[in-house]
């Protein structure tokens, strides 16, 4: 009698757990499948710093589609490249971002420079702003490596801002024509 009415505990006990389980996973929001995203918009990641390049945060405004307004708030994160020597090595001998949306290059005036994937096993598409942050032009980059002649990658016109990304990437940032690249300081 003891062991039947120990049985019959320990399956209430199972039951009333799960229907507790159920009616407060019920509570939770409308789509489950969704996170709430945290202070900022931008998701906990490790990053993995290299060199001596700075961190940037920045966003993506405009362009269409239904993700817009989402696209706008989010606060992304990249290495910065804000000087020559870190301009020149950029993402040479790298094989992944290591946890960031990408790399800016700024620079402190308009200029021409075209890019080229010297070194540079990630295959990257480069997106390129002007000084109030418009874009420009955009392109895919092929890796080039141990080779002694590689291509370039020009802007359409001059430009301040470029923002190499993983090939592909763009359309996931909203990156295109009718879009603007704010930067906004360090990385949250």
């Amino acid at each position: 009698m003891t062991m039947r009415l120990l049985r019959w505990t320990v399956v209430l006990l199972v039951i009333v757990g799960g229907l507790a389980f159920v009616a407060r996973g019920a509570n939770g929001p409308a789509d489950p499948t969704l996170a709430p995203a945290p202070a900022g918009g931008q998701a906990s990641v490790n990053r993995t710093p290299f060199g001596d390049f700075g961190e940037i945060a920045f966003r993506v405004e405009g362009g269409s589609g239904a993700d817009v307004a989402a696209r706008a708030s989010a606060l992304r994160c990249a290495l910065l490249a804000d000087t020559s020597t870190r301009q020149e090595v950029g993402l040479m001998n790298r094989t992944d971002l290591g946890g960031y949306d990408g790399m800016v290059f700024r620079f402190s005036a308009d200029t021409n420079v075209a890019f080229y994937m010297k070194d540079t096993p990630l295959p990257l598409s480069i997106a390129f702003f002007d000084a109030n942050g418009q874009y420009v032009s955009g392109t895919d980059m092929a890796p080039c490596i141990h080779q002694t002649s590689c291509p370039v990658y020009p802007a359409a016109r001059p430009y301040r801002l470029a923002l190499e990304v993983a090939q592909g990437a763009m359309p996931r940032l909203g990156i295109g024509p009718d879009t603007r690249l704010i930067t906004t300081g360090p990385c949250p």
